[in-house]
């Protein structure tokens, strides 16, 4: 008998691996919104390998009758589609792990990491619907089975994604789907596998959505009408995303040469009134440095998204990090006001996003959204997101026939008008400019503009968002996380229970709220916990607040640390 979830759970990990082009990311996508819509709270976070075929990926999906938005280390049930299963799978199967697969695949490349194995001839099965390309179908209708999904769900889902192709290749699908279901019958009938886990009525009318949706998303929200990118992983999902709805939404996507064309794209949209956002990685992000620099002294808005990924250089492309922080907050040379967002929940992506064109606009500088591979290539079911307060705001104004693009003002953000939009001339250039814009050489000109630029900062930061505190109001001891460890700290804390210690995120970097400090003295202990090898954020602490937090946990492997692990450190450091 095999009963999930098992002694002490209350939900079941299941992790599905295969070859590269062997469907596994299809597989993920048409179970999860099958879960979601038969009434669980789902959570579902893949690794893939950089190539376009071969290799092992992964993808972890959580099913549960609460909330679950972390990844972890536990693998209650695993479902290989071929043979050659990388070793940091292998290394997770526990005695408790049941093993799912076809014994003509993987032969005994299992043999020792113990689990038990069951035979489910899923190759064969899919020959049967129409060759090898089905195996991951029939894999869709075992597990659907297994969770009780309505045959009907999957089903819809199967039509809708493939009716495009053909209504063959639909046929097929389906046969796969009932070959599936045909397995799980008699899973249960000579092994006993039954998963009883509660559903609940409030997931099946909520969003199910990753982390380049929610980007996405708020930046349409926030009036984006210009988005030019080249493609980088991770961060390629958010620029896909906008040109497949771009006609909808009236935004105009442009696939650049490289980099350094992408930035200076965004800009010249932004010079003639445009909404605009570039989306890329570490490295595009080093080749942009000069563009930011040139949105730093033009005073045009640009929001950036960043899909932090291992470097240096292209390091591991395919895996995630959260090592660009310094590059967010220091690029380009000179001095630059600027925002940096790196949220920690779906939920604040979408409104963050949002927030960054209304911030860009209104201080006309560069805006940074940080997230990382695994904050961008996870899924889970939310509410729809509140947009009733959601306004864009247009800081634009008619030029007359005296206007100064870069007039000298208290605040420093000079009167913004477009070409067209007026009668006078608007100004511009790379090099140190009046306030009209014309090139001058003018020392202490030179200091005002300097001057004019850097009071921004003051607007900024009385704009910026406070951290998330969570835990007793009387704590002893502070964990601080900030992106994307935000659910996985919150998950492990829970886990761990120990008293007195309290969780402090943030969704905004830089510039920092100017209650960090008091929150930081209040603790005895304050422990940071980062993705990155050097703290960068801690160190970004330090800087900003002269608090010098000396305990760190830093992960920095190329793959996302597990809830049970920060768990296991926390209590290690902390009873």
């Amino acid at each position: 008998m095999f009963r999930f979830p098992s002694k002490g759970n209350s939900d079941l990990s299941l992790v599905l691996c295969g070859a590269a082009g062997q469907g596994v990311q299809t597989l993920e996508e048409i179970l999860v919104d099958s879960f979601r819509k038969a009434g669980y709270h789902v959570f579902a976070s893949r690794e893939y390998m950089s190539r376009v075929r071969g290799g092992s990926n992964s993808t972890e999906i959580r099913v549960s009758s609460k909330r679950v938005r972390a990844f972890v280390d536990r693998m209650d049930i695993l479902l290989p589609l071929n043979g050659g299963i990388r070793a940091n799978i292998r290394e997770r199967i526990t005695p408790e792990t049941l093993i799912l697969g076809d014994a003509a695949e993987i032969k005994d490349e299992l043999a020792d990491r113990g689990g038990t194995f069951l035979n489910v001839p899923l190759m064969e099965k899919g020959r049967e619907a129409g060759g090898p390309v089905y195996t991951g179908i029939v894999a869709a209708g075992l597990l659907a089975g297994l969770m009780g999904v309505p045959p009907e769900i999957t089903e819809g889902l199967l039509k809708e994604r493939f009716i495009a192709k053909s209504e063959q290749v639909v046929k097929n699908n389906l046969s796969a789907f009932e070959k599936g279901m045909g397995l799980f019958r008699e899973l249960v009938a000579s092994k006993g596998v039954s998963v009883d886990i509660p559903k609940e009525n409030e997931a099946v009318g909520e969003m199910m959505m990753n982390g380049s949706d929610a980007v996405s998303l708020g930046a349409l929200a926030g009036g984006c009408d210009f988005m030019s990118s080249y493609p980088m992983s991770p961060a390629t999902g958010v620029l896909t995303y906008l040109a497949r709805h771009a006609r909808s939404h009236a935004v105009a996507v442009e696939q650049a040469e490289d980099e350094i064309a992408a930035i200076n794209m965004a800009l010249g949209a932004s010079y003639g009134g445009a909404r605009s956002m570039v989306s890329t990685s570490g490295g595009g992000l080093s080749l942009m440095g000069e563009g930011v620099s040139l949105a730093g002294i033009t005073e045009l808005p640009v929001v950036l998204h960043i899909g932090q990924r291992p470097g240096p250089a292209t390091g591991m492309a395919t895996r995630t990090e959260q090592g660009d922080l310094n590059l967010a907050v220091y690029c380009g040379h000179g001095d630059v006001p600027r925002a940096v967002f790196a949220p920690g929940s779906l939920e604040r992506a979408f409104r963050l996003t949002f927030d960054a064109f209304n911030l860009a606009d209104e201080f006309q500088v560069p805006v940074f959204i940080l997230t990382d591979q695994y904050f961008l290539n996870s899924f889970y079911n939310v509410p729809e997101f509140e947009t009733s307060g959601l306004k864009v705001q247009r800081f634009l104004v008619e030029s007359g026939e005296d206007y100064r693009r870069y007039e000298v003002t208290e605040s420093g953000v000079s009167p913004r008008s477009v070409p067209g939009f007026g009668r006078g001339i608007v100004g511009t250039d790379s090099h140190e400019h009046d306030e009209v814009g014309h090139v001058q050489e003018d020392f202490e000109l030179r200091r005002r503009m300097v001057d004019k630029r850097l009071r921004k900062r003051k607007g900024i930061l009385e704009r910026v968002i406070e951290p998330t505190m969570t835990g007793p109001k009387d704590y002893k001891n502070l964990v601080v996380t900030w992106g994307s460890l935000n659910h996985i700290v919150e998950e492990a804390l829970e886990k761990a229970g120990l008293e007195g210690t309290a969780h402090l995120h943030f969704d905004q970097v830089f510039p920092l709220h100017p209650d960090t400090r008091a929150y930081l003295d209040k603790a005895e202990r304050v422990i940071a916990i980062e993705g990155n090898a050097t703290g960068q954020f801690a160190d970004l602490v330090r800087k900003e607040t002269g608090f010098l937090i000396e305990e760190r946990v830093l992960w920095y492997s190329g793959l996302q640390v597990p809830v049970e692990t920060v768990a296991a450190k926390l209590l290690e450091l902390l009873r």
